[in-house]
């Protein structure tokens, strides 16, 4: 037992993970048709890596093309339509107005010989007959062709919109064929590939992951038992090839999994070079600052009592008694001492597996 500087720490083993993974996800489900880049490929942003083959999806756009196709005819057949049913009116209201221009003259001249009795009041009153006749016919013709003007207008404007509305589907649908070619989402490396060809493969299945090349974050395992005591920001300390890194916290998990949590380290400046993914590093996680305390070496009898009891040896080192303590702050090398303990005082620190029933335990001299 002695006083010292207690450096609140873990030791972790953290694994070097890429700073940013993109997923190749499927858009649209289909057979895989090419596998244009290797596992491991350096790869660019939009760069085609696997093409996929989906013969529903192609005979769906062929099929709204003809549609789109369809309505153009349509479309222009009722144009053509409503061109023709104009000039077909304009020619007969010429027809009607050149009748109408005529008997009036000859209303007017007539209306001058019957005064005069110089005609028969029946001719001149078949004249005035055929005269109102033609106003009636040029005004029904009038009002026949804006009613079917305006019918015509209305089937242009819903072939229109029909038509609007196909060319979005097929923008769609194009968009959907785009999706069977999986592309780079970003700069970095393939990894992961899990796509051969011949496979089929449904709707939003993951094919691999494009991980980046330029920057690297540490992830690590750590015991439950800290959870509360981890925080974002803290400093973490590592050694590669004989120099001193940094790291903090950047990311916590809560989640607990076979004991443990995880968290995400951000690389210091500088970083380190020549690191690849999945390389293990061993860092110090600091906890909180030095401080001075009452110091036990770490040792395996702390698992065996949960730090709640150890054996002291008595002076003349022929014995050693068990002693209940309180202990707190520990690291890999020693244990902070809250009572229980005097310092100069011995403790046993290897493993109490064979003595837990025991109260003492005699020291034979070697």
């Amino acid at each position: 037992m002695k006083s010292g500087a207690f450096d609140d720490f873990i030791a972790v083993r953290a694994t070097a993970a890429p700073y940013v993974t993109r997923y190749l996800t499927a858009e649209q489900g289909g057979a895989v048709e090419q596998v244009l880049v290797e596992d491991g490929a350096s790869v660019k942003a939009g760069q085609p890596l696997i093409i996929l083959a989906n013969a529903a999806l192609q005979l769906q756009v062929a099929s709204r093309e003809a549609d789109v196709a369809n309505q153009i005819n349509a479309l222009e057949n009722t144009r053509l339509q409503l061109e023709d049913a104009r000039f077909r009116y304009e020619h007969d209201l010429l027809d009607i107005e050149h009748q109408i221009s005529r008997l009036k003259g000859d209303v007017a001249r007539d209306k001058i010989l019957l005064d005069g009795n110089a005609i028969a009041p029946s001719l001149y009153q078949q004249e005035e007959e055929e005269y109102a006749y033609e106003v009636k016919l040029r005004d029904a013709t009038v009002a026949s062709r804006d009613a079917q003007r305006a019918v015509r207008l209305r089937e242009l404007a819903q072939l229109r919109e029909t038509l609007a509305r196909l060319n979005e589907s097929i923008v769609s649908a194009k968009a959907s064929l785009d999706g069977l070619t999986i592309r780079a989402p970003t700069d970095g490396q393939l990894t992961a590939l899990d796509a051969e060809v011949g496979q089929t493969k449904a709707q939003g299945a993951v094919l691999g992951q494009v991980d980046s090349l330029d920057r690297f974050k540490l992830t690590a395992q750590i015991d439950e038992f800290y959870l509360g005591r981890v925080v974002l920001g803290q400093l973490a300390q590592f050694n590669i090839d004989e120099r001193d890194y940094s790291a903090r916290v950047a990311k916590i998990y809560p989640q607990i999994a076979n004991g443990t949590f995880r968290v995400d380290l951000e690389l210091g400046d500088p970083t380190p070079q020549g690191v690849h993914t999945g390389q293990a590093v061993d860092i110090r996680l600091r906890l909180g600052g030095a401080s001075r305390a009452l110091l036990l070496p770490n040792g395996p009898f702390y698992q065996d009592t949960g730090g709640r009891w150890v054996f002291v040896i008595s002076a003349d080192e022929h014995h050693a008694t068990r002693r209940n303590v309180r202990l707190g702050r520990r690291n890999p090398e020693s244990i902070e001492v809250i009572e229980g303990l005097n310092r100069g005082e011995r403790v046993i620190v290897s493993s109490y597996a064979a003595f837990q029933k025991f109260e003492r335990i005699d020291i034979e001299a070697p």
